[in-house]
């Protein structure tokens, strides 16, 4: 029997062999609560669609409960999340203990001083609740684990930009009230063996501001990751292997991105830091090596108590003075750079034979044996495309969606009252090619051409949206809203129908156009001609002969195939386009 003065966690009671289910979970976070109610907060921040509470606890020695008096301390907010991925469960065990030590049993003093803790325990809690001894197949505990997906079977760590998934959108509205300085993304690897307990992946790439990766490298990679060394820990830079074969091959950036956590995170302008516990240790390893990490978070937080806040409202400062200057630019597309840089790898034995199974290459480590090896890091990522910044983008009243879209993100735009007329550059996009299976729930269009046309006197309806660029948000904005952005809407699948021709001619009419065509047309008449020597399935195909002159034609032209409906605004259309309201 449990005494009311028994603060043994769940896990800790099994000796880490079992993590609690939601209703467990739930219920020790209330006998936390009512037992430090001035230190902790017990709320929900949405429902999941199988109707569980989407669970948040505040942790503030001051009783800023609330976004508003959060901010107004003047206080650090940071985020832990655990549970996104519900069989990767280490934070949301870590993070029990740790609010118990906090808040009930004083042991860690002072770490919310000057830091306000906001605790996401499970994120995914349908799949938290899908729970089984068969769910991870790569991970030595704990003995049931909850599942991958939602309950839609929806990856939420692959939702961040088209917030398709309930839970998402939950996540944003909270995400965006809260603002939090530093998140951190609690997982558990897949892969290689190692020594190492945890590995970690910061965004040192992308649009995050200067100042704020300076702090990630002073803060986390020089002092905060040390400090959870000397607790017997071993850290790594998170380890993508280049072949899943053989780590002596090397790792490489595993490129994160904005449909991730730590990559949306940093379009915001915040710190980010995703944790990999490795997989193949022990699960109270793996949880100890968490809280030691949240807990040395929160000590340097409390010991510098506003490098992070300055250097997170700079960075928000500089992207809304971007826009004033105009002329800039931000990188949307990376790749892996072609030059690698040594890495010592603290790892294990392992032997590699012919599989009769397979027919490829069988690893097999040896935990027993370490072995220090250097390998090769594809560590940098380089740009690969950069699109120079309008002034804001206008978002026709004929999409309500992805208006709707804009608001879940918390970006502030402005609604065209009467109509307006403008000058305006536009995407033209071309020879989509769409994937062969679904991807999240959808069939993501993987390849395009896309240019950029300038359209004079094109007409807005009222209720188009205005979305400016001077705004915190505008990183966001970019990579919804540039078609060629790796996650834009464009890419998702949310503009689809602008591929979809409406109207064709019947092959009587198309005939007699295509003989006015080439008279009227000696280029074109080469053109076809030459279309006919070269391309013998084109010659072949009467239906393609004719759509050769229709889509030639005015008629054509008029559905705008391809054409990409958000317009882009210099200073003077958005000028013109606010004066027309």
């Amino acid at each position: 029997m449990t005494h009311a003065t028994d603060w043994t966690t769940p896990a800790e009671a099994s000796h880490f062999a079992t993590t609690p289910r939601y209703a467990e979970t739930r219920a020790y976070l209330e006998r936390l609560v009512a037992a430090a109610p001035n230190v902790l907060h017990l709320s929900r921040f949405g429902v999941s669609p199988e109707g569980r509470d989407l669970m948040l606890v505040v942790a503030s020695r001051g009783g800023e409960f609330t976004p508003e008096k959060a901010r107004a301390s003047g206080k650090q907010i940071f985020l832990l999340q655990a549970g996104i991925h519900a069989g990767e469960i280490e934070g949301k065990d870590a993070g029990l203990m740790l609010l118990r030590d906090i808040a009930v049993t004083g042991k860690p003093p002072h770490l919310l001083d000057k830091t306000i803790l906001v605790y996401l325990p499970i994120f995914n809690v349908d799949g938290h609740e899908n729970a089984s001894p068969y769910n991870r197949i790569n991970q030595d505990g704990p003995a049931e684990m909850g599942f991958r997906a939602t309950a839609q079977n929806l990856n939420l760590n692959r939702d961040y930009l088209k917030a398709d998934a309930p839970e998402m959108r939950a996540w944003l509205a909270m995400f965006g009230a809260w603002l939090p300085d530093l998140f951190v993304d609690v997982h558990t690897t897949d892969g290689a063996d190692y020594r190492y307990d945890l590995t970690w992946y910061t965004e040192d790439w992308g649009p995050l501001d200067a100042g704020v990766k300076a702090w990630q490298d002073k803060a986390l990679k020089n002092s905060i990751f040390p400090q959870v060394e000397k607790h017997g820990h071993l850290l790594a830079p998170y380890l993508e292997l280049r072949d899943h074969r053989d780590i002596a091959k090397g790792i490489e950036n595993f490129g994160s991105g904005s449909r991730f956590s730590t990559g949306y995170v940093a379009l915001n302008n915040r710190a980010a830091v995703l944790v990999e516990t490795h997989m193949l240790k022990p699960y109270e390893v793996r949880v100890r090596a968490t809280y030691d990490l949240v807990a040395a978070i929160l000590a340097y937080l409390g010991e510098h108590p506003h490098e992070l806040r300055d250097a997170v409202a700079a960075a928000d400062r500089a992207v809304v003075a971007r826009a004033a200057h105009g002329g800039a630019s931000l990188p949307i597309l990376y790749q892996t750079s072609a030059k690698s840089v040594p890495f010592a790898l603290k790892g294990v034995a392992y032997t590699q034979t012919p599989s009769e199974i397979s027919g490829d290459v069988w690893t097999q480590y040896d935990p027993a044996q370490p072995k220090d090896m250097e390998i090769p890091n594809w560590r940098d990522l380089d740009v690969a495309k950069r699109v120079p910044l309008p002034a804001a983008y206008l978002v026709p009243a004929g999409w309500p969606q992805i208006i709707e879209k804009l608001r879940e993100h918390g970006i502030a735009f402005e609604t065209l009252r009467n109509g307006v007329t403008l000058d305006v550059q536009r995407y033209r996009l071309d020879e989509p090619h769409w994937a062969a299976a679904p991807f999240e729930g959808r069939l993501m269009l993987n390849l395009f051409d896309a240019r950029i046309e300038d359209a004079r006197g094109v007409g807005f309806a009222p209720g188009s949206a205005i979305v400016a660029l001077d705004q915190r948000g505008a990183n966001v904005i970019v990579n919804l809203l540039e078609p060629e952005a790796p996650d834009s809407l464009v890419r998702w699948g949310f503009f689809n129908a602008i591929f979809e021709q409406k109207e064709s001619g019947d092959a009587r009419v198309l005939e007699k156009l295509a003989r006015d065509m080439l008279a009227r047309d000696p280029a074109l008449k080469r053109e076809f001609e030459a279309r006919l020597a070269n391309d013998a399935a084109f010659a072949a195909d009467p239906y393609a002969r004719l759509e050769f002159f229709y889509r030639r034609s005015p008629w054509y032209a008029q559905q705008r195939v391809g054409l990409y409906p958000v317009a882009r605004l210099d200073g003077a259309a958005l000028a013109r386009a606010r004066a027309g309201q």
